[in-house]
């Protein structure tokens, strides 16, 4: 009989069957892919003024985006230790479950379905429509194109965890390719850059200009922010303790790259008060330098690059309510992975028709300023999770080799823990009121938790 909190069976193991699993067919280049895609969005297209508005010189502009990458690579480093640990379906939920309590792993899964995975991406299929509607002309509303939009990618998926990396991968690689055009438009036909270190700073070292900078990383830790939504689906990547914690590394380290060539470039053509002057800068960019022709090209770059994000999170996220229901903690069908392409659609097509209501709601700008606390808690307790394994492992007198162990820990560990939980506090002190009801969201989940547990005592009992 399983233990409460363990899972319970599927409902093919119900009917008598050996209920089919998730298959392991997702190589390294694609894992890495995955990484890159799950950060790279739109974002990085436009926010880089969001930052120049916070602090003034090339200097602390770059500068940011320099610390923000450090910190990304920190957390690489913790989430490439607990995958190495635990090569699990649901990463952020099978970690939180297994450090501290089924209640917690719950709770990240309950707040990633209702609002933080699928309030993000509402968002991000409505700006893709209205993109798509520009460089097309389509004369088709941008609900439809929304709708249509996640019904295709949906299927993609729902075909096979190798066609929706694939496809994934395809989509990134073509996101490279547009923050290379927009790099080497902007270092190649400029003819007059503006300097990009001088001057250091705008005023005296003050605790002014220390807020301000703290500030100004607050947009940047979320334009890194994305990278372990690929720990989801480690029970789908061929030789995960090798590969996952690599892609992690590699994929993270490549994004700092492309991020700091897009801010680069935005200084070198338009300069600080021109970064901070606009509010699409990598298009001001390309019609600096070439034209409308360039605007247009750029604007198809960021419509590619919202559908990529898109993509990749519909291949990632559903795994952890998979999860969730695995363990007698959510609707037993959302268990059902499909015995041909093994994957498991209905939690696919779920967090799918559950993003369209949300987008056709038109109310995901305001969930998302609900849940920013929200993502930064749980993101510093998964950090804190390597700190109990070791603490485990060690009083169990079994430490074992592992491919992969994060760089100085404890301090960096510690790092990018208090890294994240700055980010809360600070959005707390900004935003009490968004912070006060996205708490509330969360807190919400935990009669459903108790019902869910209740319900699935009573199930494993009889």
């Amino acid at each position: 009989m399983p233990a409460p909190g363990h899972p319970a069976p599927s409902p093919q193991a119900a009917a008598g069957a050996a209920p089919p699993k998730l298959a392991r067919r997702i190589g390294l280049f694609d894992a890495t892919m995955l990484v890159m895609g799950g950060i790279v969005g739109s974002g990085i297209f436009i926010n880089p003024y969001v930052v120049a508005r916070q602090v003034h010189t090339p200097a602390l502009i770059l500068g940011a985006w320099v610390v923000g990458g450090l910190i990304a690579m920190l957390g690489a480093f913790v989430y490439a230790e607990l995958a190495d640990r635990m090569p699990e379906v649901g990463g952020q939920y099978a970690y939180l479950r297994s450090a501290y309590h089924p209640a917690l792993g719950f709770l990240y899964g309950w707040a990633l379905l209702l609002v933080t995975e699928t309030g993000g991406m509402a968002a991000v299929t409505v700006t893709f429509a209205r993109y798509f509607r520009e460089l097309t002309g389509a004369a088709v509303s941008e609900r439809i194109i929304a709708v249509l939009t996640l019904a295709v990618l949906t299927l993609i998926n729902c075909l096979g965890v190798k066609l929706g990396s694939r496809v994934q991968s395809a989509l990134m690689l073509l996101k490279i390719a547009a923050i290379g055009l927009l790099a080497g438009a902007g270092f190649l036909l400029l003819r007059a850059p503006h300097p990009l270190f001088h001057p250091v700073l705008d005023q005296k070292p003050s605790f002014d200009l220390l807020t301000a900078f703290g500030a100004a990383m607050i947009p940047v830790l979320f334009a890194y922010g994305g990278w372990q939504t690929t720990n989801f689906v480690a029970a789908e990547i061929k030789e995960p303790r090798r590969n996952l914690s690599r892609a992690l590394v590699i994929g993270v380290a490549g994004v700092v790259v492309l991020y700091l060539a897009v801010n680069l470039v935005c200084l070198r053509t338009l300069g600080p008060a021109g970064l901070a002057d606009t509010t699409v800068p990598a298009t001001a960019v390309m019609r600096s330098v070439m034209g409308g022709r360039g605007a247009e090209l750029i604007a198809l770059g960021i419509t590619i690059s919202t559908l990529g994000f898109l993509s990749q999170s519909i291949l990632t996220a559903p795994r952890v309510y998979f999860a969730m229901a695995e363990d007698g903690l959510f609707f037993r069908r959302v268990a059902y992975v499909n015995a041909h392409t093994r994957v498991p659609v209905v939690a696919i097509i779920l967090q799918s028709v559950w993003t369209a209501v949300i987008a056709l709601s038109g109310r995901y700008d305001q969930i998302l300023n609900y849940v920013v606390a929200t993502d930064f808690v749980f993101f510093g307790l998964t950090a804190t999770c390597v700190f109990v394994f070791r603490r485990r492992e060690s009083a169990a007198g079994r430490e074992q080799r592992r491919s992969f162990r994060t760089p100085g820990h404890p301090f960096t560990t510690a790092a990018f823990v208090l890294a994240c939980w700055l980010v809360v506090a600070d959005t707390i002190y900004k935003y009490p009121a968004n912070s006060l009801i996205g708490t509330l969201i969360l807190l919400l989940g935990i009669p459903v938790y108790l019902l869910w547990s209740h319900r699935n005592k009573v199930e494993t009992a009889q």
